[in-house]
């Protein structure tokens, strides 16, 4: 389905959005299903999804290159960008080479300050168990606390090494 055909538009990519919701409101008012003739719900469906489509200038890109692929939608394969995803050898790597680096990363950081966040986290945990022994929220909360030393505790780290 051309997303641009069901609206009446021409397959540009630079429409704007007053012209692509003033396409949709159009077809909406003549088609709608609550009309008292019954309307046609087929069209509406189809425009209500062509307008859900092209309402947004990233959506009018996307479906204008795909109706300009030669292959046509999603046949293409995705290019590899440079600090994006990593085929899963490469994210092995680069996870065991920043294993590698933590005690570094550690030791030249607040080692003191990030053991004493540590034991903060540790302690409330074991206070959580003491506390709350065998109830629901009690892995909860340890998870909370978890969370909170790993994300705090990164500021406690020195900077990756350069590559």
């Amino acid at each position: 389905m051309n997303p641009f055909d069901a609206l009446g538009l021409p397959a540009r990519p630079d429409l704007t959005d007053e012209q692509v919701r003033a396409a949709w409101r159009r077809i909406a008012a003549a088609t709608h299903p609550d009309r008292p003739d019954g309307g046609d719900p087929a069209r509406y469906a189809q425009a209500s999804a062509a307008y859900a489509e092209l309402r947004t200038p990233w959506g009018r890109s996307e479906a204008y290159a795909d109706l300009t692929s030669p292959e046509g939608p999603g046949t293409e394969p995705l290019p590899v960008i440079p600090g994006g995803p990593l085929p899963p050898p490469m994210q092995a790597a680069r996870l065991t080479a920043a294993i590698g680096c933590l005690p570094a990363r550690i030791w030249h950081g607040r080692p003191l300050r990030l053991l004493t966040r540590a034991l903060a986290a540790a302690l409330l945990s074991l206070g959580v168990l003491a506390l709350i022994p065998g109830q629901p929220a009690a892995p909860a909360v340890i998870t909370g606390l978890i969370t909170w030393f790993v994300l705090t505790g990164r500021g406690d780290l020195a900077p990756p090494p350069r590559r």
